[in-house]
């Protein structure tokens, strides 16, 4: 008689935590625009805000429920093929489902077909990463973006979208220089953002799949001993984090996003030129 397959407790309900943050993601998402076709008003922001913040969670949780299982040494095939299953709801469809909430003036089938690019393109990274990686594996580098990476870049814009709506407000009598500055400048940046985002996402979904090399930033900046340089840069990226609190989130995932394709591509260009300076020379001695 077979016997029944056991699993990890703890593992399993962090990694279900993950698909139930997905959910109530979208869930949130679908709220906007409900109760006022003519606009957005303040419960719409709101409603972003919760979307993007279950996305954050989910994040937590799925780095919660790897080191749980590793803690308690249940790592399974059951765990990894679950864990695929629910970053497909919270990394894959809940960012897309966002992003077509969020930016309902943009045209709608070009919408429409970005937001299906980042669903079908997070499903393909899982599947690359649960076929190329060995449960030893030291995760200090990642080949192209992770996937809760690029559903993070897409909801950290969520996460800003309700200070700059709060600066769009209609001002006050007598409003000081910097109210003032605020207000144009978020009545500025928020068709911009809606214009931009689906821009943003068409991108980390095509980094998602690429073959660039990122770098594991939890393993990079906190495990070990680091030297002091690495100690200042970290002080100084969580005063930024601190003084422009919300506004901060999206810069920080952008950069992560589109630091390392920039490093690379600069690293090719540099290669070339060294490979140009060096050619003449070459030349010559074989002409000698």
């Amino acid at each position: 008689m077979k016997q029944p397959r056991v699993f990890a407790v703890l593992p399993t309900l962090l990694t279900l935590g993950n698909a139930v943050c997905g959910f109530g993601s979208i869930t949130f998402a679908a709220k906007v625009g409900l109760e006022s076709r003519t606009g957005w008003g303040r419960d719409d922001s709101d409603c972003l805000f919760i979307a993007g913040g279950l996305v954050f969670l989910a994040m937590l949780f799925d780095m919660l429920d790897g080191r749980a299982a590793r803690w308690a040494k249940q790592a399974s095939q059951f765990g990894a093929e679950l864990d695929s299953l629910c970053d497909v709801i919270s990394f894959g469809v809940a960012p897309a489902f966002i992003l077509v909430k969020f930016s309902p003036d943009f045209h709608p089938r070009l919408l429409w077909i970005i937001a299906s690019l980042f669903v079908v393109c997070a499903v393909l990274r899982l599947a690359r990463f649960n076929v190329e990686t060995d449960e030893d594996d030291s995760h200090d580098f990642f080949s192209g973006l992770p996937s809760p990476a690029a559903a993070g870049t897409v909801a950290s814009f969520m996460i800003a979208y309700p200070e700059l709506a709060e600066h769009a407000a209609p001002l006050a009598a007598n409003p000081s220089s910097w109210q003032r500055f605020s207000h144009d400048a978020a009545l500025f940046l928020i068709p911009q953002v809606k214009f931009c985002l689906p821009i943003v996402t068409l991108t980390v979904a095509c980094l998602m799949v690429s073959r660039i090399r990122y770098s594991h930033l939890f393993n990079q900046w906190f495990r070990g001993r680091r030297s002091f340089p690495h100690l200042i840069q970290l002080v100084i990226g969580l005063a930024i984090v601190f003084l422009f609190q919300e506004m901060a989130v999206p810069v920080i995932f952008c950069c992560f996003a589109l630091g390392a394709p920039l490093q690379a591509l600069w690293r090719r260009v540099a290669k070339r030129r060294e490979l140009g300076v060096h050619a003449p020379h070459v030349d010559r001695q074989n002409r000698a």
